[in-house]
């Protein structure tokens, strides 16, 4: 299926602004590409995870989960490739005491408790590992996901909600402390709102993109913003998520959790996935490639990008991130100073 495009005015002189909303390992490989194609990125990541070394520090010391955040810092970072390589160090599971940390997420954790917050702690931390690009947390504060089942059932926690083996119907996020009203930081905002694009995903759509859109302010930014508003639609389906979806279904639950169709354009992988080529046992939520439905895509008012955004690696199957961040910034570079209307 050929691109659909629409005229609108290039970017001159400037870098395009480019924020990219999400969280898992899908975030970190599209920042990186972008960065690397001269976007100016901001990467706003999920604070509602609650699995693995994130999880147990999480647990322990009551910080926002530092996983997701610390591999999109290294995405940016401009430091020598061994001082990476030491943050993103992981204990063996040996060591029964560190078993299993990784040693940057002790360090925001060490930073979260000193500066008052994840927020300045992942801004300073920023400074120091010479991020080209801005990255913050979705939320000063731990936040919990919460999701209610198509059966009605309801659940509280990333790792149980994945783990129930339900279909879910919608999801939203709490304080985990208090009963406070979830709240992007002041930054978050207006970085969204004077965007030239606006990205969601890849990355599981109910525990990774969603959980942001679910702060109030943060949702109605994205509704708000006069950015191109772009969804990457991941290409398998995800045991738990978003099983039999098609990438129309994607976008309705999208649409559906923030009330109107605020998705603009759609990218949508057509390389066909070859067999064998995923590692079962490795990727067990990985199930199926995301049947395409263009049709129901235009119907819901997006525009539909179809490429080969295919990339096989570790026996498993990921978006090519440099061909992903070159339509971005396409989008990007035709949106310039002349923002839509929104509907």
């Amino acid at each position: 299926m050929p691109n659909e495009t629409k005229t609108i005015r290039v970017i001159r002189g400037r870098r395009p602004k480019v924020v990219v909303i999400g969280g898992g390992t899908g975030l970190p490989v599209i920042v990186k590409s972008l960065r690397e194609q001269n976007a100016d990125v901001t990467a706003v990541v999920t604070v509602a995870d609650d699995g693995g070394s994130s999880g147990v520090i999480r647990n322990y010391i009551n910080v926002v989960p530092p996983g997701d955040i610390r591999n999109v810092l290294v995405a940016l970072s401009d430091m020598p490739e061994l001082e990476k390589q030491v943050f993103q160090y992981r204990f063996d599971s040996g060591d029964s005491f560190f078993a299993g940390h990784a040693i940057g997420n002790l360090i925001i954790a060490a930073l979260s408790e000193m500066g008052g917050g994840i927020f300045q702690a992942v801004q300073t931390l920023s400074s120091m590992m010479k991020v080209d690009g801005h990255v913050y947390p979705a939320s000063n504060r731990p936040l919990t996901l919460h999701a209610e089942f198509t059966d009605g059932t309801t659940l509280a926690g990333e790792a149980e909600i994945t783990a129930a083996g339900k279909h879910i119907k919608r999801v939203w996020v709490t304080d985990t402390d208090d009963a406070q009203e979830p709240e992007a930081m002041p930054q978050v905002i207006d970085a969204i709102l004077a965007a030239d694009v606006v990205v969601m995903g890849p990355g599981s759509l109910f525990t990774s993109v969603l959980p942001n859109l679910m702060i109030k302010n943060l949702g109605q930014a994205v509704l708000k913003t006069r950015a191109e508003v772009i969804y990457v639609v991941n290409i398998m389906t995800q045991k738990g998520e978003t099983e039999r979806f098609t990438d129309a279904d994607h976008v309705r639950v999208l649409n559906r959790h923030l009330g109107a169709n605020f998705v603009d354009t759609v990218l949508v992988n057509i390389a066909p996935v070859p067999k064998n080529s995923l590692d079962a046992q490795k990727y067990n939520e990985i199930l199926v490639p995301v049947r395409p439905d263009y049709q129901g895509l235009r119907d819901l008012g997006c525009r539909v990008i179809s490429a080969d955004f295919l990339k096989l690696r570790d026996r498993g199957v990921f978006h090519d991130g440099d061909k992903v961040a070159s339509e971005i910034l396409n989008l990007a570079f035709q949106v310039g100073t002349m923002k839509k209307r929104k509907r």
